[in-house]
């Protein structure tokens, strides 16, 4: 005998009940940061500081300022981030690797932030130089993130962030080397890591899991990217070592001419995304912004993140 319901009414009586996450109200505000890129142009350089003013009033954390491959964009990086700190409240963060230059050189930097006021560095190996395929250290430079933060610590008492990846870097020989790397970032005086963007939350949690078990025990702040272009999204993944699952992809079919409904899926995308993980005790975020304000101050919002008094 066929048992299965047989009509709408029965599947909705007799299928498996959900509950719900918990509601905005009923949680705090996570903490937030966002990071920006330098601009190449003054018209972009006018975008970024557009993107800057829309979101200071959410009084993240801190706002952080990459650095190009190779150190492409040192210069820019280190005069926004100097007029971070001059001309707004925010408290900045200098992106700064061990790429294509010595300690000296990478010294000389640390030494002008801490000069211009900015007491926070992301450390990061950093990514080859266009045209190189592969990372190799300088013959007088940092090797690795790891000697970056112990040079760091020679120099100031920098509040240091470091990356982490917790589908592993794509040149890590094995998952288990990639989360030694890690550790000796973090035993080598870091104060917190920011992750590499993720979709799957479970990614992220199984990450946790596998850091605690190792003796981490310092903050793995979850990286957020908001999706507006799928497939350039799509493309830059597959070079990080970030996986897209299925469903977003078909979450974002037939949109390539809608911008409009892009951006609403992005921000319910981003939104639940980081509502599942303060459902499992996360509260604090890193938002890659793309300097683009609107999309990020949306998500903040349905997060419960509003102007500060101050602002």
């Amino acid at each position: 005998m066929d048992t299965a319901p047989n009509n709408t009414l029965e599947r909705w009586l007799t299928g498996p009940r959900f509950g719900s996450l918990p509601s905005p109200s009923s949680l705090p505000a996570p903490k937030l940061s966002f990071e920006f890129f330098p601009p190449k142009n003054e018209k972009l350089e006018a975008d970024l500081w557009t993107c800057i003013r829309r979101l200071e009033p959410l009084g993240p954390r801190f706002v952080s300022v990459t650095y190009g491959a190779g150190g492409s964009t040192r210069a820019r990086t280190h005069d926004t981030v100097a007029r971070l700190a001059r001309e707004t409240s925010l408290t900045p963060a200098a992106h700064l690797t061990c790429v294509g230059a010595t300690r000296e050189e990478v010294d000389e930097v640390a030494r002008a932030y801490w000069e211009a006021g900015v007491r926070h560095i992301v450390a990061l190996r950093g990514d080859p130089p266009a045209g190189a395929s592969q990372y190799t250290p300088h013959p007088g430079g940092y090797a690795q993130a790891e000697d970056l933060v112990r040079g760091l610590r020679r120099i100031a008492d920098f509040d240091i962030s470091v990356g982490a990846y917790p589908e592993v870097h794509p040149a890590a020989l094995s998952a288990d080397a990639d989360l030694d790397f890690f550790k000796r970032k973090m035993d080598a005086g870091a104060n917190r890591a920011i992750t590499q963007y993720f979709f799957d939350t479970d990614v992220y949690l199984r990450f946790l899991d596998r850091c605690h078990a190792a003796g981490i025990t310092l903050p793995i702040v979850p990286g957020i990217m908001p999706v507006t272009n799928f497939a350039s999204v799509k493309r830059f993944s597959a070079m990080c070592g970030a996986s897209v699952p299925a469903w977003l992809e078909k979450l974002f079919e037939g949109l390539d001419e809608d911008e409009g409904t892009r951006r609403m899926v992005a921000a319910t995308v981003a939104a639940e995304q980081v509502r599942i993980l303060q459902a499992n005790g996360v509260d604090e975020f890193h938002f890659y912004t793309l300097n683009r304000p609107d999309l990020t101050y949306a998500i903040a919002h349905i997060l419960g993140a509003r102007p500060t008094a101050a602002a």
